[in-house]
């Protein structure tokens, strides 16, 4: 049954594709917390039934509470729900997005296009999740949580145990090789960590071979993030995440490891369920609390 305007007209069918384009320019833009990235993941999947919510509705269906329905749309610039909410039923109900000129780009731009087509591969590659839900299972329930990433790696490591950290009670990330590396998957095996997650990017770096020796060894189980599908690192894994690596730029660009490790991140989150949600919902009221972040 469609619904009706003011005026008594019944709304247009909306094209998917245009709804989908209207929304993330409404979204994209803000920096959102974990928490408001969920409610904004859902807006996007059920637009056209979620324009007639209100803020305690969709705070049901997607497990969150109502505050934080009200501080997303805070911060996206509105004034209050009832303001966002008009917004949003002009992104759907509105008209189309113009398209982005395709001709005329510069090297940059050009190289960027060569980064996009990697990041669709890492898309269809995605079409099926058995593999990464396995994973993200996997390394969900790991106490403690160990991520291992040297030199370039270092920085996505880094990136991931921040996030993580989050949701999860124990994460350690293991950035300097050799032997105080060997001692930290020791003491971690011991405590009771099943799995480590690696993560192995161009050039790869001998000491990283060396450290999943070693974490096999002391019984962990490796999970790899890397470009290739074959080669000494992903013989030492008992699981392996592909994603491109762009070699057109002067470096190396890692959008598609990066976007992997967040996807396998928001996978993990699923995995742990309403503990997770918890875990986020209480980070964003001690953050809001303790005023950690600037005002939007």
């Amino acid at each position: 049954m469609g619904h009706a305007r003011e005026t008594g007209r019944p709304f247009a069918v909306p094209d998917a594709a245009r709804i989908s384009a209207n929304l993330r320019s409404l979204l994209g833009d803000h920096r959102l917390s974990p928490s408001q990235r969920r409610i904004a993941r859902y807006l996007l999947d059920h637009a056209q039934e979620a324009v007639f919510f209100t803020s305690t509705d969709i705070a049901e269906r997607v497990g969150v509470s109502q505050p934080s329905v009200t501080r997303f749309a805070a911060a996206l610039g509105f004034r209050g729900f009832p303001e966002f909410r008009d917004a949003l039923r002009s992104s759907v109900f509105g008209g189309p997005q113009q398209a982005l000129p395709a001709e005329g780009l510069n090297e940059i731009q050009e190289l960027v296009n060569s980064e996009i087509r990697d990041l669709e591969r890492l898309r269809d590659g995605l079409g099926d999740l058995s593999k990464l839900r396995q994973v993200a299972a996997h390394l969900a329930r790991s106490r403690p949580l160990l991520v291992v990433g040297l030199r370039i790696s270092a920085p996505l490591a880094h990136l991931f145990g921040y996030l993580a950290e989050k949701v999860l009670p124990d994460v350690r990330v293991l950035d300097v090789a050799g032997s105080p590396m060997e001692d930290r998957l020791s003491r971690a095996a011991e405590a009771g960590a099943e799995w480590v997650l690696a993560i192995g990017l161009p050039r790869y770096p001998r000491e990283l071979a060396q450290g999943l020796i070693w974490a096999r060894r002391v019984g962990l189980k490796v999970a790899l993030i890397t470009d290739q599908p074959v080669g000494r690192l992903t013989d030492l894994a008992d699981e392996v995440l592909l994603a491109p690596v762009s070699s057109d730029f002067a470096f190396d660009s890692h959008a598609g490891p990066t976007v992997l490790c967040t996807a396998l991140l928001h996978t993990m989150l699923d995995t742990l369920a309403a503990e997770g949600q918890a875990q986020l919902e209480a980070f964003d009221d001690s953050a809001t609390e303790r005023q950690i972040f600037l005002p939007y």
